[in-house]
């Protein structure tokens, strides 16, 4: 009895942490992993057993071979000729190449290469393709086993309690019903989408913080008599002085020392303020170059995330000083080294030669640049890489290679082609992800040893008894799609597996369709800018609130909850 209060106090903590503080998934799921290894509900054997079975093997695999597929230039070749004068026509295009792309290769590549072609287009605003372009990268994911990595966590949980994972195809017959209808709702919802503007939006348009030194020659005189009205693509929006901010500028404001001049427009512009005696730019304090600008995205459970700029030491950490932010689809100003950095921000760099070559660049951020596009390999490379890709899966579909030996010789197909190295490799190691599958599989054994799934499984059948199994379904469903709307799409299928597992073996059925039902719940992730990486990433690109998601995702959210719901048992019958 001891034993199950103890899990269900350790498990409601686990929910509460995740839901309700800004701690890092990585860092909750360890210390409760460790709180129930010590206390004994876990062996050793046991904890080291979950750490390194098949299926996380698997999926860390994947991922690694995943950085080689997103180099191939097949999207990059296609993203030139998705959008049309049509909006129906580009938003169709743009989806189903998204969401094709999403099925085999890691989303937040596709949907970082396709964003700079959404904003460069000059037939439609930004703001009505980015949400769109998010939403296909999520529904392509359901499709296939490597499409996102909720799925390859719900095989390892499933091989984990069976022996058995999931096939490659597994996900294909209710992924594309689901994408095919869910495509329908992303046009019926595109016209809640906010028209943003109608041209393309330029990538560098921020906020530039100069600050007035002691000597400047700009004190004591107006903003007219500086003639800081005059500059053609810089505009000066405000004026920090100590703890007051001075918003709209009069002609006639006086300058005063340590002011902090916020100006907006083109920050490749900047040489404007060169003529002006006493001006220092945060970036250049830092003592980088204004040549060299690069916009990103800070991604969740960054390591500099919940830390101010200075804090972080961003100078020193990635070589690169900020110059402009953006949050929640607003600029930031004020002292840019004061300001906590948090996931999704976007910012502009000013990036020194070491940029590219620092080893922590890829937990951090999400590089949106011109750069994305380019080709980053040969057409040898691509044809063969391709060609191996299809007969792993291939081979792997129809049980005559294990998947994990067919991705570990992609990997060294990879490798012997320079298409990835190992530099790259040991850099992009998922190791958190890794810590969360394992503590996450060891939670489950300790909930399992201590009874607390029993006894929450048949409490739960108990009460569902009279509505039967496809009702225990849609519950699985809903409580998972919540909890991703919550906390982050991994998390929630964790939390929600071993609960699906048990309550099918208390009904003594087959766990397929609830296991289902967990996986895609949680990428069910339509509401909130939170729950899923892609939404985070276009939320600053296309200046969206928080309603925008709301609104634009309700109707796909209940299409596809209702599609899911009617599919999966037809598909995995009870």
């Amino acid at each position: 009895m001891f034993d199950q209060l103890f899990m269900a106090g350790l498990f409601a903590a686990l929910v509460a942490c995740l839901v309700f503080t800004r701690w890092k998934a990585v860092w909750v799921f360890v210390c409760a992993m460790l709180l129930a290894y010590f206390a004994g509900l876990v062996g050793t054997e046991e904890v080291l057993d979950k750490a390194s079975n098949t299926g996380v093997m698997t999926l860390i695999l994947l991922l690694l071979a995943s950085i080689g597929l997103e180099k191939l230039s097949w999207l990059s070749r296609l993203s030139g000729n998705l959008i049309s004068p049509s909006y129906v026509a580009s938003v169709l295009r743009l989806g189903f190449v998204t969401a094709f792309f999403s099925a085999f290769v890691n989303n937040t590549a596709v949907v970082a290469t396709l964003a700079h072609t959404v904003r460069s287009n000059r037939d439609h605003p930004a703001a009505k393709l980015l949400i769109p372009l998010s939403y296909a990268a999520i529904l392509g994911g359901t499709m296939t086993l490597i499409g996102t990595s909720t799925n390859l966590i719900v095989s390892s949980f499933l091989e984990d309690a069976t022996g058995q994972g999931l096939a490659f195809f597994d996900f294909f017959l209710v992924g594309v019903s689901v994408t095919l209808l869910g495509m329908i709702a992303i046009l019926a919802g595109t016209r809640l989408l906010p028209e943003g503007r109608a041209e393309a939006i330029d990538i560098n348009e921020y906020v530039i913080e100069a600050e007035v030194s002691a000597d400047s020659s700009l004190i004591d005189k107006s903003i007219l008599e500086n003639k800081l009205r005059d500059l053609e693509d810089l505009f000066l929006v405000e004026i920090v002085r100590g703890n007051h901010l001075i918003s709209p500028v009069t002609p006639h404001e006086f300058i005063e020392a340590g002011d902090k001049l916020i100006f907006s427009g083109d920050i490749k512009q900047l040489e404007a303020l060169d003529s002006f005696d006493g001006l220092s730019l945060f970036a250049l304090e830092e003592g980088l170059l204004r040549e060299n600008m690069m916009e990103v995205i800070v991604m969740p459970n960054a390591a500099i995330e919940g830390r101010t700029v200075k804090e972080s030491a961003f100078r020193s950490v990635f070589d690169a000083a900020v110059v402009g932010m953006r949050r929640g689809g607003k600029r930031l100003s004020g002292k840019l080294g004061n300001i906590t950095i948090e996931a999704g921000d976007n910012m502009m760099l000013a990036v020194g030669p070491d940029f590219n070559e620092r080893k922590n660049l890829d937990k951090n951020f999400v590089v949106i640049d011109d750069s994305v596009v380019e080709a980053k390999t040969t057409p040898f490379q691509n044809y063969f890489v391709t060609g191996t890709l299809l007969v792993v899966i291939v081979l792997a579909s129809l049980n005559m290679v294990p998947l994990i030996k067919g991705i570990a010789f992609l990997l060294a197909v990879m490798l012997a082609l320079k298409v990835v190295k190992a530099s790259e490799l040991r850099r992009r190691f998922p190791f958190e992800l890794w810590l969360i599958i394992a503590s996450a599989l060891t939670l489950s054994a300790a909930l399992t040893n201590s009874g607390l799934v029993a006894l929450m499984a048949d409490t739960l059948h108990d009460n569902l008894a009279v509505l039967g199994p496809y009702a225990a379904l849609t519950g699985i469903y809903l409580g998972t799609l919540i909890l991703t709307e919550l906390m982050t799409n991994n998390a929630a299928a964790a939390l929600s597996f071993p609960i699906a597992f048990g309550l099918a073996e208390s009904y003594g059925i087959s766990p397929m369709p609830f296991v289902m039902a967990v996986a895609y719940g949680a990428s069910a992730s339509f509401l909130t800018p939170y729950g899923y990486t892609t939404n985070l990433m276009v939320q600053n690109l296309g200046r969206y609130e928080f309603r925008d998601y709301f609104r634009a995702g309700l109707p796909l959210s209940i299409v596809y909850s209702v599609a899911v719901i009617m599919l999966i048992p037809l598909v995995f019958p009870f």
